[in-house]
């Protein structure tokens, strides 16, 4: 996917998004290539705070580019899930996940970044550089850790944001998540224990 691809099929989605009041964010690769070191992703993570009443709007407003799957999108906010967007266009798809109640997840919304993804482009809200590596370190753990793209991602932006970064913050969500193993041992490999 290059960044016109990118952009030609996310930014509809974003303007649904802002359009509904939807909280959201992008995360991801997306994120990770952006802040850390780039590499080539198939879909785009965007994490929303969608309720029941917003749906159908979302339905409606995106069904002629997108395939959507309405009750996809519903089951997904009862689960507290995920359901996908593919743009009829580029062909990529779009995973949007439901926030979590937890408090990692909320937490989260207090940190994020609007930005360019692009230079002199329109601003998207981002993750952070911390909650990107906080889920990176969960995903890693989640998938056996065994994905090396997961722990690459994590580790350029270890690298790239270096002395940047909140490294409390990142001691405080990655003993509460259960990965503050996985943490030091990353912090090490980027030189930044």
């Amino acid at each position: 996917m290059n960044i016109t691809q990118l952009l030609h099929t996310l930014t509809p989605i974003v303007e649904v998004l802002e359009r509904l009041n939807v909280p959201y964010y992008i995360g991801g690769s997306v994120v990770s290539s952006f802040y850390g070191e780039t590499r080539p992703t198939q879909d785009v993570d965007i994490v929303a705070d969608m309720q029941p009443s917003q749906v159908r709007p979302f339905v409606k407003l995106l069904e002629d580019d997108y395939y959507v799957v309405e009750d996809s999108i519903r089951d997904a906010i009862r689960r507290r899930g995920s359901f996908n967007l593919i743009s009829n266009v580029t062909f990529l798809k779009v995973d949007i996940f439901i926030l979590k109640s937890r408090a990692f997840d909320q937490d989260s919304l207090r940190s994020l970044r609007q930005q360019p993804l692009v230079k002199g482009g329109r601003e998207f809200v981002l993750a952070s550089p911390e909650n990107t590596i906080v889920n990176k370190l969960e995903w890693y753990r989640i998938g056996g850790e065994v994905s090396n793209r997961q722990w690459n991602d994590l580790i350029g932006v270890l690298k790239t944001q270096g002395t940047a970064l909140d490294l409390a913050y990142l001691d405080r969500w990655a003993t509460a998540l259960g990965v503050s193993d996985l943490l030091e041992r990353a912090l090490v490999e980027a030189r930044l224990r």
